[in-house]
């Protein structure tokens, strides 16, 4: 009996299934450059993983990050936008999110910072501990010198991690000047 050829693909593996295959193991070694700092390469890779399989939330999160990294604020906007409809429930994607509408913190505008703000309270009502939020919060409230949500903002950040010593120096920072104040005032 003469043998059948091979098919190019299993019933499981179907040419669609071969992309998201691919675009996960494109993934996977965008995150080791991203983790070996080569946020370049890493956003090649991941852009191919994205072009491969747009509905992969983990490649369009990536490739924002590595973007950010780059400093290309502008180019990780539309990904990560992206990625929130695709994973609205993530709170990674919205500090992210957040991160790229912010861009350079003293060159943000006050729309650019507002952006950043509801996004990442979006991240903080997804997960109230989200490492880092709390702390940035802190800092776009700052730069507004809205000193009482800035300390709001610390307050959170240190009991989300006791030891984030730049939290507490801003938070003693505001305390001290609260108290200068008062004495000036009193």
């Amino acid at each position: 009996m003469p043998q059948l050829p091979k098919p190019l693909w299993s019933a499981d593996e179907t040419p669609g299934a071969d992309r998201a295959v691919r675009a996960q193991r494109l993934v996977a070694e965008g995150a080791r450059l991203l983790a070996a700092k080569r946020s370049g390469e890493a956003a090649t890779v991941l852009a191919q993983a994205w072009e491969l399989d747009p509905q992969n939330a983990a490649a369009a999160i990536n490739l924002g990050g590595a973007f950010i990294l780059q400093g290309n604020h502008a180019r990780a906007v539309p990904v990560l936008e992206a990625a929130s409809r695709l994973e609205p429930e993530n709170p990674m994607v919205w500090t992210n999110l957040a991160a790229a509408y912010l861009g350079k913190l003293p060159f943000a505008t006050p729309e650019r910072q507002e952006r950043a703000i509801h996004a990442f309270e979006r991240a903080l009502a997804l997960e109230p501990h989200t490492p880092h939020v709390s702390y940035n919060l802190g800092l776009i409230y700052m730069e507004r010198n809205d000193l009482a949500n800035a300390l709001r903002c610390f307050d959170n950040a240190l009991a989300a991690d006791p030891n984030d010593r730049d939290a507490r120096s801003w938070q003693d920072k505001i305390r001290r000047g609260e108290e200068q104040a008062s004495e000036l005032q009193g």
